[in-house]
């Protein structure tokens, strides 16, 4: 088990509606300084469908379009331990704080959990009455490492478009 500090500091802004929450960046991320690092994940892809654009090849770009659609992103664990990528040797975790966070951007409107990992982090260590009444849902990992509940690609698209009415 290796000890890992979450370096990624949430990506939201004034006009963020949408908060994307994961649990704890891959090695390959934290490594990139990115969100989403590794090519295989399937979060851009899935994004590029559902806001019909092309996602930039630069992560700079990519963090300005998430904005312009008011989307933003963080994680649930601020550090933990864990063995290699996966979030099933995930221990120890230390939350990051939501309490600050959605004092400081009370317009969010929807958090979307990707992933069980990072909806279970939140729900015991932060508790989901820190979302306030906010909108809310635990939806399918975009992990290129198939889980429990393996789904398509195209399954994943048609379950994140919950987001629609909020772009």
């Amino acid at each position: 088990m290796q000890h890992i500090e979450n370096i990624l500091p949430p990506i939201v802004n004034q006009r963020t509606k949408i908060l994307i929450v994961g649990s704890m960046p891959s090695r390959q991320s934290l490594e990139k300084q990115q969100y989403y690092g590794n090519p295989r994940n399937h979060f851009w892809p899935i994004l590029e469908q559902i806001l019909n654009v092309v996602i930039p090849e630069d992560y700079e770009q990519r963090i300005q379009l998430l904005l312009t659609h008011h989307i933003g992103l963080w994680d649930s664990i601020q550090s933990c331990e864990r063995k290699g990528s996966l979030d099933a040797t995930i221990i120890n975790e230390i939350p990051n704080n939501f309490e600050q966070l959605f004092s400081q951007y009370p317009q969010i409107e929807l958090v979307l959990f990707n992933g069980g990992k990072s909806f279970d982090v939140f729900r015991k260590r932060v508790g989901l009455a820190t979302l306030n009444g906010r909108a809310h849902e635990k939806m399918p990992s975009t992990s290129p490492i198939p889980g429990k509940n393996i789904k398509t690609f195209e399954q994943k698209v048609m379950l994140w478009k919950i987001m629609e009415p909020y772009l």
